[in-house]
């Protein structure tokens, strides 16, 4: 079986082990697309002064390295005292990388946008709150909750999602690919307009995902992660074993 995968290789590839060993999988990764930072100049049109805001929401590493990247070129110096609301504890240990952890001012919260208001609570409710997202995002699951909890709030675009030339691929050749976001699917019919899924098996990883594919039309094989299979590899050996 010949798996395409939609994202950079990893350093290890411990995780396909059995899929590599026991059904002879081959795996090759492509990334779609790449997350980029938006240049200053793309980010002024917005009219979102950074200088303003006393907290800032980050839900992807991509997003802290851009913004330490644009306070730095427009030349504002980020206080001390500002505070920052991770979506989960791995991008808030990504912080340090530009600042010293404190926790009295850095929160993370469990992935959803819940958590996110129960970590503000009246304690930090006076603050005001940018947003940042992914240009072209829809960041109305958190925006809906920081509106009903009354919050002072803005959204930024700091990055986007730059569509890698796909041409030299042969999905003919493939018998799966798996597919982690929607900028996937754009990608991939930005690169082939015309095309046809055929006898290619598509994975859906990310709820995410999902819609995107099914209003391209794309056919959905598999639907993870899922309780028993958190992971693309275990979700594909499950259903490789029911095969």
């Amino acid at each position: 079986m010949k798996i395409l995968i939609s994202q950079k290789l990893p350093a290890k590839l411990t995780a396909y082990d059995t899929l590599i060993e026991k059904y002879g999988a081959q795996l090759d990764f492509k990334p779609f697309y790449l997350i980029e930072p938006l240049s200053s100049r793309e980010f002024r049109d917005q009219r979102v002064n950074l200088a303003d805001y006393t907290a800032i929401v980050f839900s992807s590493r991509y997003a802290i390295d851009a913004y330490f990247k644009l306070c730095e070129e427009l030349r504002i110096k980020v206080p001390e005292t500002m505070k920052y609301f991770c979506t989960t504890e791995l991008v808030a240990n990504y912080l340090q990388k530009h600042i010293v952890f404190r926790k009295r001012k850095i929160f993370f919260g469990d992935g959803t946008p819940a958590s996110l208001i129960a970590l503000i609570g009246p304690k930090h409710k006076g603050e005001k709150f940018l947003i940042t997202k992914n240009a072209g995002a829809n960041a109305t699951a958190i925006t809906s909750l920081f509106e009903k909890a009354g919050l002072d709030f803005t959204e930024a675009e700091l990055v986007k999602s730059v569509t890698q030339d796909l041409h030299g691929v042969d999905f003919s050749s493939y018998d799966m690919a798996v597919l982690y976001n929607p900028a996937d699917v754009k990608s991939l019919f930005e690169n082939f307009p015309t095309f046809k899924q055929g006898s290619l098996k598509f994975v859906a990883f990310g709820k995410s995902i999902v819609p995107a594919m099914e209003k391209a039309g794309l056919a959905i094989e598999i639907k993870a992660p899922t309780p028993e299979a958190p992971s693309v590899a275990m979700a594909i050996e499950q259903y490789l074993q029911n095969k």
